[in-house]
């Protein structure tokens, strides 16, 4: 558990983040819809934030702190899967579950912020997600 979050807490400030912004494309600039039934998959400690298509869950990279302030939740995911891919399936989905998208991989909704890197590494690439009380 400590190593664990030694990890996480080192990657806060070691991951380079590639931020995530709108799609392109699609019909009126838009991706096409897609809910989070369609998925099947969640990430641990954000149970109702959908994994995109082809990703999953690096289980032991992340944290999860539940403090009276608000929830703190870094969850990581990989796979080979484009850029784009992931890009356009957030911009998608989550206002469908209720976030706003606030600028290039940043999202708020009741009180939380809600933040996605992307790391590119030859074919595939890693997904950072990070979750905070606003």
């Amino acid at each position: 558990m400590r190593t664990t979050f030694l990890i996480a807490a080192l990657t806060l400030f070691l991951f380079p983040l590639v931020t995530v912004s709108p799609a392109e494309g699609g019909e009126g600039g838009q991706a096409p819809a897609r809910t989070p039934e369609a998925t099947g998959s969640f990430l641990t400690g954000l149970d109702d934030l959908p994994l995109t298509p082809g990703l999953r869950e690096i289980k032991d990279a992340g944290v999860v702190f539940d403090k009276p302030e608000g929830r703190i939740v870094e969850a990581y995911a990989e796979g080979e899967v484009s850029v784009a891919k992931v890009r356009s399936f957030y911009a998608a989905t989550l206002p469908q579950l209720g976030w706003r998208a606030e600028g290039p991989g940043r999202y708020r909704r009741e009180g939380e912020v809600l933040s996605i890197g992307i790391r590119a590494a030859g074919k595939g690439l890693t997904v950072r997600f990070f979750l905070s009380p606003d």
